[in-house]
């Protein structure tokens, strides 16, 4: 059921795309998945977070963020250094992360994607933006984008208790929609995208490429944090984070770039970058079991 739904609605995306109001419907989707469902997501993971997740939250969103820089560094692409960065962890990351080290992994798997989606999100409004800003405008734009007021939001919750709440079942029933709303609005784009985008062989070998770096950056990164860093049961979680390295652009950056500048020029790079990160995927599962048995 956890890879159905994102497939379903990719499919989705693809049969829309065909029709007469496909712009509308991606102007909408893309508006509902920023300013609503990503931001509720955050807030139920913010204040209802275990020991040890905001350590994780903090790896995930520093690690993007080194990440951005280097790749910014070295090709002066900001759209390509988020998708660089920001990686797939809500449709793919989560099935293949409990498939590999088993469901009690979850917290950690829900704490490494908060944190890079608020690096994602957040930082989507300079990446995807196509004229030069101040650090002023970058720094309101930052404060006003959809997860940092989540954030906000989440502090005042926390401050007034609601994570002790002895019955928040209304409040799961509210988390769960949003995920499936952001799972739904998020592929379906990207299917509406896809339709009209090509795949190249060109375009898979340079999405090789790009993962290879990135899985070199995922061994330093992870060997720091294992050796230096304080994360409560590192020796638990270090296998779920390198596999934040292993994974492709997250699905939701096209919606976020129609969102924010009106293109899809990220969909080929998500295209291609999906199919060799699930390659990739496979040989690291592979290595894990050889490991455990």
């Amino acid at each position: 059921m956890a890879l159905l739904l994102p497939l379903l609605s990719f499919i989705c995306g693809l049969i829309l795309a065909s029709t007469s109001f496909s712009n509308q419907l991606k102007t909408l989707f893309s508006a509902l998945l920023a300013r609503l469902f990503i931001p509720v997501v955050i807030i139920y993971n913010m204040v209802f977070y275990r020991e040890g997740s905001l350590s994780l939250m903090l790896f995930s969103f520093c690690s993007a963020f080194i990440l951005f820089f280097i790749y910014l560094t070295m090709f002066k692409d900001r759209l390509r250094s988020l998708c660089f960065s920001y990686t797939n962890m809500a449709w793919l990351g989560f099935p293949i992360a409990i498939a590999l080290f088993g469901s009690e992994i979850s917290s950690a798997i829900i704490a490494l994607y908060i944190g890079g989606s608020i690096f994602g999100n957040s930082w989507a409004v300079t990446s995807v933006s196509s004229e030069p800003q101040s650090l002023l405008d970058i720094c309101k734009k930052m404060l006003q984008s959809p997860p940092i007021i989540a954030l906000f939001f989440s502090v005042i919750f926390r401050y007034f208790d609601l994570q002790n709440l002895e019955n928040h079942h209304w409040i799961d029933q509210i988390y769960d929609a949003a995920k499936w709303g952001m799972s739904f609005t998020g592929m379906c784009v990207l299917g509406m995208w896809l339709r009209k985008t090509r795949v190249h062989w060109d375009d898979l070998i340079e999405s090789t490429q790009v993962a290879l770096l990135k899985i070199i950056c995922g061994i330093v990164l992870c060997g720091v944090a294992y050796q230096f860093l304080p994360i409560p049961h590192i020796h638990e979680y270090i296998g779920v984070m390198f596999l934040l390295f292993c994974l492709p652009p997250a699905a939701n950056i096209v919606a976020l770039e129609t969102y924010y500048q009106g293109t899809g020029i990220s969909a080929k790079y998500i295209a291609s970058g999906t199919i060799v990160s699930c390659v990739i995927c496979i040989i690291y599962g592979l290595i894990i079991k050889l490991i455990i048995f």
